[in-house]
């Protein structure tokens, strides 16, 4: 296996530089995720922009709003070196997932920010307000070891990508010229389980967020009358069952038409990913005794990557309260995401759903299509960001990260192409989207050194 030599002395004083500041970082990361912002549900974002932005300017660099059509503001800010460098743009986002359940939550709730045993808690913890920070403060380490940065930075923040960024693809088209740069990566996720080294992802797969209406009588009806009135909460199971068989298979017309077919290097980075992960201790992590249809190794590793999805979210119907209540519901709705690999393309995805519902009687059924979902992309391992970020990777973990083709914004790359790829350096069991999502401290400072040597890396080249 391959492994890294020494950092170089400047950036082991660098590194060092944010060992010698950790309290500030860990603290500033605690202010942070104690500042609710749901984007979902409105809270508190413009409140936490101004929060973050006051806190680049404290940490000496630039930072201004950007007002969306509609939404809360992006924090951007352009760091320019002072020796002619090529172009990082720093993307990620200060809004978090809803905290529900909250009764789930230990260590004080969704907004304590609470250090346990070396681990911090709370709701964007991991997902993304220390990737949001690990950019900000390599960025001031390298401003306070060298007084320049390695290569041109330019940090977007945005406050929506938990609901699809709906209004940044409309500013991103306005701003091409602002966001013009030569890489983009997003720091967001975990490691790798079973490696402790970063997933390196060159490519994204688009989702889709659909929500399928069935409708009945005007209002709810007594039960008894069951034989007479329509049933919406049957006829949306009924129109479900047609959509995704026992095998996983998406029985839409169609859906595969022109998917991305795997080259020897996709494949060979499958291999590789399976020879190197530890599949075991992703079933404990999830608390499963194994894959669905028996998958595991490298056909594990392929269907996550490059398979098309179709999940449901959650259904909503009828009654759940304490005891029974004897009615026909008049309405039933089905949240579903579909996960689209490149060559898979949004506005088409959307009509063929409809077309299917039709062909199989379910016409009646109405299709809400969520906005905001962006076309699915993939890059090359040969990229310029790519192979900045493997050996960035391989100098702060020791040993080359784990490569995945497809796992970082559509809606910027739908206006201005840029080699993109999203990492991550939380730790296994983060919990995002979950209930006492959380970071180890360790993790969090090593991925500041990591976004350090991205930057190091990627200005070398």
């Amino acid at each position: 296996m391959t492994t890294a030599a020494p950092p170089s002395p400047q950036m082991q004083a660098v590194y060092d530089w944010i060992d010698a500041h950790a309290d500030e970082c860990i603290a500033d990361l605690q202010a942070f995720v104690q500042r609710p912002s749901i984007s979902a549900q409105n809270i508190g974002l413009r409140e936490t922009a101004e929060w973050l932005r006051d806190l680049m300017h404290r940490d000496g660099l630039p930072a201004e709003f950007h007002e969306l059509d509609q939404g809360p503001p992006v924090v951007f800010g352009h760091l320019p070196a002072k020796r002619p460098a090529k172009t990082i743009l720093c993307y990620a986002h200060y809004d978090v997932q809803p905290p529900e359940p909250i009764e789930a939550w230990t260590h004080g709730g969704p907004w304590s920010g609470a250090i346990v045993d070396g681990v911090l808690y709370g709701r964007g913890a991991t997902d993304n307000k220390s990737g949001v920070l690990a950019f900000t403060k390599a960025a001031k380490a390298f401003l306070q070891v060298r007084g320049e940065v390695p290569a041109n930075l330019k940090f977007l923040t945005e406050g929506e990508e938990e609901i699809g960024s709906p209004n940044l693809a409309a500013w991103a088209e306005r701003n091409k010229e602002l966001l013009a740069a030569d890489g983009m990566h997003c720091l967001d996720g975990s490691v790798e389980t079973g490696t402790d080294v970063p997933d390196v992802s060159l490519g994204l797969k688009s989702v889709l967020f659909v929500e399928l209406v069935a409708r009945g009588a005007k209002t709810d009806i007594h039960s008894l009358n069951f034989p007479l009135v329509p049933a919406p909460v049957w006829e949306l199971i009924w129109a479900l069952n047609t959509i995704l068989d026992r095998d996983r298979r998406i029985l839409i017309e169609d859906w595969a038409e022109g998917i991305w077919q795997l080259t020897p290097e996709d494949e060979e980075q499958v291999q590789a990913k399976a020879a190197r992960i530890d599949t075991a201790e992703m079933k404990r992590e999830w608390g499963i005794e194994e894959f669905v249809l028996g998958r595991d190794g490298a056909d594990a590793v392929r269907a996550r990557a490059y398979e098309p999805t179709a999940n449901i979210q959650g259904i909503i119907a009828g009654y759940t309260g304490p005891g029974t209540k004897t009615i026909v519901p008049n309405e039933a709705r089905a949240r579903l995401d579909f996960r689209l690999i490149p060559n898979m393309q949004p506005d088409a995805a959307i009509r063929k759903i409809k077309a299917h519902l039709e062909k199989h009687g379910f016409g009646h059924i109405e299709v809400r299509a969520f906005d905001g979902a962006e076309p699915p992309y993939k890059i090359s391992v040969k990229e310029d960001i790519s192979q900045a970020i493997i050996a960035a990777a391989t100098e702060v973990y020791g040993e080359l990260p784990v490569v995945n083709g497809v796992s970082a914004e559509g809606a910027i790359l739908r206006h201005v192409w840029i080699p993109c790829v999203l990492t991550g350096f939380a730790n296994p069991g983060a919990n995002l989207h979950a209930p006492d999502e959380n970071i180890h401290i360790d993790m969090y400072l090593k991925g500041i050194k990591y976004a350090a040597a991205i930057m190091e890396h990627f200005g070398r080249s």
